[in-house]
């Protein structure tokens, strides 16, 4: 029995790990990028979505869905978090530097599969991203996307289509970079018409 009880406990540790405290914290409070700055070139499609900044919005899996479909020509970074996951949270300076720069050729959005919205709203208060975040309290998003455990990041192709789901936190705004290029980047760069002079 006490066997049991410790692999019990070994397993329980090893799946709350991904939103335990991030590796080195998190720098979520404090300076953050100047978002109408840095994204004032953005397309229609772009500006529309981050017209919605730091908004947590209703309407679950199929509000979603029609938000990719609006961004459709454009790559799309979705990021699974919750505010009570500190993995999350520490996720969260990567994401606003990496929007910041790269969020007039690629579409960032968020999925808060919190229970509070309150809680949410009081964290992107002190992490501010330039892009809304759909409610997901049922996990409808997050099982549709296959996610398993928090923070997930899903990139999907100028098309809709989803070519991967990054399981678990970046160690590193590196890490994250390398995936963004790979799935995001070199399909904004082929694909985006350029921006009229």
């Amino acid at each position: 029995m006490a066997i049991a009880l410790l692999v019990i406990g070994a397993a329980l540790a090893v799946l709350l790990g991904g939103c335990g405290a991030g590796a080195g914290g998190g720098d979520y409070g404090g300076e953050h990028p100047d978002y109408a700055k840095t994204l004032a070139d953005a397309p229609p499609p772009l500006r529309k979505l981050y017209a919605q900044s730091d908004q947590l919005l209703p309407g679950g899996l199929d509000a979603y869905e029609a938000r990719l479909a609006s961004l459709r020509g454009y790559p799309v970074v979705v990021n699974i978090w919750a505010s009570w996951c500190g993995s999350c949270r520490y996720e969260f300076s990567t994401l606003q530097r990496l929007s910041a720069k790269y969020g007039d050729q690629v579409a960032f959005s968020g999925v808060d599969s919190s229970y509070s919205n309150n809680a949410a709203s009081t964290f992107l208060g002190e992490a501010p991203v330039p892009y809304p975040s759909y409610t997901d309290p049922g996990k409808d998003i997050y099982d549709e996307l296959g996610a398993i455990g928090m923070p997930a990041t899903a990139f999907y192709d100028r098309d809709g289509k989803l070519l991967y789901v990054r399981q678990g936190v970046y160690a590193t705004q590196a890490d994250f970079h390398a995936d963004l290029e790979r799935y995001a980047l070199d399909e904004a760069s082929e694909n985006t018409p350029a921006k009229p002079n």
